[in-house]
């Protein structure tokens, strides 16, 4: 198998690299990992005229503290990168506890956050954590200001996201991790590595009196995309914790999901594996006691 030929360009600037976009569009692919992109390439899935690298930009490499305490990955990040940086794994352990789950290690070394993300294959993990992060995507086109699109408005069916032809997601921005803050990730793949047949990331804090609040459940798999849990949140708010709460979250979860019947799973077995992977994961949540551990 072998693409169909295209013009290669490799800037070394973000304005270089949305010009590129302006003047190009639906015609220009980026390329940063090209985990999704290369085999799309060589079954012909996509045929762009024009490659657009985004390598030699080092602007896009940059991840870290940002100015309001969080934390921010560039597009060029890679999945490993962050795996094997103790600072992140502090500053957010609920994404740093995934990380692993993702494909495999060969992959991750080149795989990028951005380029999931905007793949955006309803059963990739990083779906599920900017969900229950409450993250922020920073995307940038040349001629227009800046904007921020919330994790939840971001994916817009499957393989379809808030980026447009002309754009570029520069910045995954997670916030602050909430002092106390208890989280949990689960997951269900026919073998380790594979996308999940259904999984779910999901954070909470309990308040003084010892009832959730600040609730958030992301869960792949069992959709079009990545879906955020509202009803099983809405189970969980307020509530005080406990294995008969987080059985009727999971409870909840089978009967808002909307799975997709394909050659891998039955939509009925991705509901099931829904409500078990959701009540897993909200145990480990809770048996945690608050503590942030890296």
């Amino acid at each position: 198998m072998k693409p169909a030929p295209f013009a290669y360009r490799d800037p070394d600037s973000v304005d270089e690299v949305l010009a590129l976009l302006a003047e190009h569009g639906d015609d220009a692919k980026l390329l940063a990992g090209g985990q999704s992109l290369g085999p799309m390439l060589n079954m012909r899935v996509v045929s762009p005229e024009f490659i657009v690298d985004l390598n030699r930009v080092k602007a896009l490499s940059r991840r870290g503290t940002s100015a309001d305490g969080g934390f921010a990955i560039g597009a060029l990040v890679r999945q490993a990168e962050l795996e094997d940086d103790p600072a992140f794994a502090v500053a957010q352990p609920l994404a740093a506890a995934a990380l692993p789950w993702i494909a495999h290690r060969p992959i991750r070394n080149r795989g990028t956050v951005a380029g999931s993300l905007v793949h955006a294959d309803p059963a990739a993990e990083w779906g599920g954590i900017i969900l229950a992060l409450d993250a922020r995507l920073a995307i940038r086109r040349a001629g227009a200001p800046p904007r921020e699109v919330e994790a939840e408005n971001f994916f817009t069916g499957i393989l379809e996201t808030a980026v447009e032809a002309e754009d570029l997601l520069a910045e995954i921005r997670l916030p602050p991790w909430p002092d106390g803050a208890r989280w949990g990730f689960r997951e269900f793949a026919r073998r380790r590595g594979d996308f999940a047949l259904a999984g779910v990331a999901c954070r909470f804090e309990v308040d003084g009196a010892g009832r959730c609040r600040s609730v958030r459940i992301g869960l792949v798999g069992v959709g079009d995309t990545a879906v955020r849990a509202r009803l099983a949140e809405s189970v969980l708010e307020g509530e005080p914790p406990g294995a008969e709460l987080f059985a009727a979250a999971a409870a909840a979860v089978g009967k808002e999901v909307e799975p997709l019947d394909d050659g891998h799973a039955s939509a009925a077995y991705r509901r099931h594996l829904a409500e078990v992977v959701v009540a897993d994961a909200l145990a480990e949540a809770w048996e945690q006691d608050g503590r942030d551990e890296g």
